[in-house]
């Protein structure tokens, strides 16, 4: 048993109320750990430490700060295959991806915005004798509350930015996978982080999230999560007017037409649809395909899922894993059921899987291909997070437009055609904050990343990330001649 703590004012801890969660391992369905339900009484602490420690980190020239950046990740990267292997038994997701993709990218994180913060200058603008010099300040006291999907990968997106610029942060993990955000605890004693820079806080959203939240001394929060939990938190920081980013759910099409590059796209979209089970927000979940190749793809489609192998994480040959928790598989199930009493096709999975062995009571769910469902369907409206797609035949542009648009979502979507006169003219059109052309995932960190409409509020990537949790000074000084 693996008894989790908090990390506050540079030190490990339990709770001052003492109350914990148990921490469940998805592909077995065991207990594994326990990790803090922390309360107001933990969090006062915290923000007594980043209190005392914000004067002298924000102080500290630009380099020193990347350098700690830096050196965290330098001590990831060393321990990546225990990394890995936390990530992997706290979520669920297959180790191979583990160690090819969360693990390396929450590297890149940290490398990325220390290097990048050490170009983040002010500028100044010239007017006869007068002089506007801009800068950046550091906020102070942030808040960042990240989810279980790709647990270390988003909890450091958010933390980098927010450290490098020289605020103190108050970092919330999922308190469904609390393991490496613990492990990144001892790092940063490891390396010597000043105390107070960096807390780190378990325990339910409901409790610990929503104080972090309402905290006075607070002054912005970085949420990604839910959408629902996203409008509690605009409600609740507008009353103090904190800044806000929000990243919030998804309901992504992908639209395939007929001359695209069938090969390419078919091998991409068994990614786009079912890696990390679906539990990714950018997952295309609704596929849109022109009436003249539909049938083709429908039989090639299910053909490659039903190929896909779900079992055990830590197997190297299984492709999915296991689902993060009973509740989610629940979830997931009912999503089903709502597509069958809606008039929809289970083309293929539409069922928990038993997996032998030592995995007889994980959490598995055969990825799944639905037909047939209306537009207006809770399949097709809801984001369902999980192992679940519809397919949809369209026969103009016009239609496919009108249909990935019929969503409160807006945060990605994904084009397939070879012409790309016609994708640039048609990724105007849809709604959302990002549209990959004949790829997905493909991220440049220098981007701005965010969706529109339910599924966003800000933008977070490159400097846009640096802007946000920094504030800006214009600095007026007219010179007069002696």
């Amino acid at each position: 048993m693996i008894n989790i703590k908090n990390y506050i004012n540079g030190n490990l801890s339990d709770p001052l109320d003492h109350q914990f969660i148990d921490v469940w391992d998805p592909s077995n369905g065991k207990k594994i750990a326990r990790c803090p339900n922390s309360s107001s009484k933990d969090l006062e602490l915290a923000i007594k430490s980043a209190k005392n420690a914000f004067p002298h980190w924000s102080c500290l020239n630009q380099n020193q700060r990347s350098d700690y950046l830096l050196s965290i990740a330098n001590e990831i990267k060393t321990n990546i295959e225990e990394f890995a292997d936390a990530e992997s038994r706290d979520n669920g997701k297959p180790l191979t991806l583990s160690k090819t993709l969360d693990i390396p990218r929450s590297i890149k994180n940290l490398e990325f915005f220390a290097n990048l913060a050490k170009d983040y200058k002010s500028e100044s603008f010239y007017q006869d004798d007068v002089v506007s010099r801009i800068i950046k300040q550091p906020l102070g006291i942030v808040g960042t509350i990240s989810p279980w999907n790709l647990p270390l990968y988003l909890f450091t997106w958010k933390i980098a930015p927010a450290l490098v610029t020289g605020n103190c942060v108050i970092a919330k993990p999922s308190e469904l996978t609390p393991y490496t955000a613990y492990l990144l605890s001892k790092v940063c004693i490891k390396i010597n982080l000043p105390k107070g820079v960096l807390n780190i806080l378990h325990g339910e959203g409901s409790l610990i999230g929503r104080e972090i939240v309402k905290h006075k001394y607070i002054k912005a929060i970085s949420f990604t999560g839910g959408t629902e939990t996203g409008k509690e938190i605009a409600i609740e920081a507008s009353k103090n007017l904190k800044k806000i980013n929000l990243e919030m759910g998804g309901k992504n099409p992908v639209i395939i037409f007929d001359d695209c590059d069938y090969n390419k796209m078919m091998h991409s979209l068994v990614r786009s649809s079912f890696l990390n089970q679906g539990q990714i927000c950018l997952a295309g979940s609704r596929i849109y395909v022109q009436e003249k190749i539909y049938d083709k793809f429908k039989n090639d489609f299910i053909n490659k899922v039903n190929a896909l192998n779900t079992g055990d994480p830590f197997d190297s040959k299984s492709d999915q894993g296991a689902i993060v928790s009973l509740n989610h598989l629940d979830k997931i199930s009912k999503y089903v059921d709502y597509a069958k009493k809606d008039g929809g096709v289970i083309l293929t999975g539409g069922e928990i899987v038993k997996i032998d062995g030592d995995c007889s009571n994980g959490w598995y769910y055969k990825p799944t291909v639905i037909e047939g469902l209306p537009q207006n369907s809770r399949v097709n409206q809801d984001e369902i997070f999980g192992p679940v797609v519809t397919i949809t035949k369209f026969y103009e542009d016009e239609e496919a437009i009108e249909m990935a648009n019929n969503t409160q979502y807006g945060l990605a979507s994904i084009l397939w055609t070879q012409n790309i006169n016609k994708a640039h003219k048609l990724a105007e059109l849809v709604e959302s904050g990002l549209v990959w052309v004949n790829c997905w995932l493909e991220r440049d960190l220098r981007t701005p990343f965010g969706g529109i409409k339910k599924s966003g509020f800000g933008k977070e990537g490159g400097k846009y990330a640096l802007d946000f949790f920094t504030e800006t000074k214009n600095i007026c000084t007219k010179y007069y001649d002696k």
